[in-house]
């Protein structure tokens, strides 16, 4: 469950708040595409989110999972195997959405990966200089309040150059941060699924 005491959802908008690109941010805040990369990372897990609000009062985000079965069927083991799977790296989470942090680490927690979060550069700044030993790969957002996924990513090059970086965004990878030198080693466009989020991981920490 992830709550807040914040101002509240309006009746009117709660069906509307999952739907790609919509917003109540102001323009430049936020791409609209946080909860339905949440949605579509529940739906690939077989599970769904509930939400409770009231106007001035907060709002309850209930993220639902499916029991797991006591005897998997061969079709479900398959298909488990078929994912990457990490081997206990840790992995710095940067994104300002508490459910999308939330449902990213349960992923690659349930993958074998160890994950850190922050929720905005200044935090991931900070995260990263105090555990650069152990920090493996970021998976870094693009648009977050104090300081932005560009200015992070540039930061983060400037302390470590050979860092291994997931840029994500809801532009297309053509007009987000670059790939390559400089620029982020993989990008994923939100909203994206639990198997693209983990074969991308996978494929950046395999590039030597």
């Amino acid at each position: 469950t992830v709550a807040d005491t914040g101002s509240g959802i309006a009746p009117e908008l709660i069906e509307k708040i999952f739907q790609p690109f919509f917003t109540t941010k102001e323009p430049g805040k936020g791409t609209g595409l946080g909860l339905a990369t949440v949605r579509g990372i529940m739906k690939n897990h077989g599970g769904f989110v509930e939400v409770q609000s009231q106007p001035g009062q907060g709002t309850r985000f209930r993220i639902c999972l499916p029991a797991a079965e006591r005897q998997l069927s061969q079709t479900t083991l398959t298909k488990a195997a078929e994912l990457p799977a990490g081997n206990g790296e840790l992995v710095l989470v940067v994104d300002d959405e508490e459910a999308i942090q939330h449902i990213v680490r349960a992923t690659l927690e349930n993958f074998g990966y160890r994950v850190i979060s922050a929720c905005n550069g200044v935090e991931a700044l900070s995260v990263y200089k105090q555990n650069s030993d152990q920090i493996k790969a970021v998976i870094l957002d693009s648009m977050m309040p104090f300081m932005d996924g560009p200015a992070t990513l540039r930061a983060l090059r400037e302390i470590a150059p050979g860092l291994k970086i997931v840029g994500v965004s809801g532009l297309s990878a053509d007009d987000g941060d670059s790939t390559g030198a400089g620029g982020v080693q993989a990008f994923l466009t939100k909203p994206y699924t639990a198997q693209e989020l983990l074969f991308k991981l996978h494929a950046v920490l395999q590039n030597q």
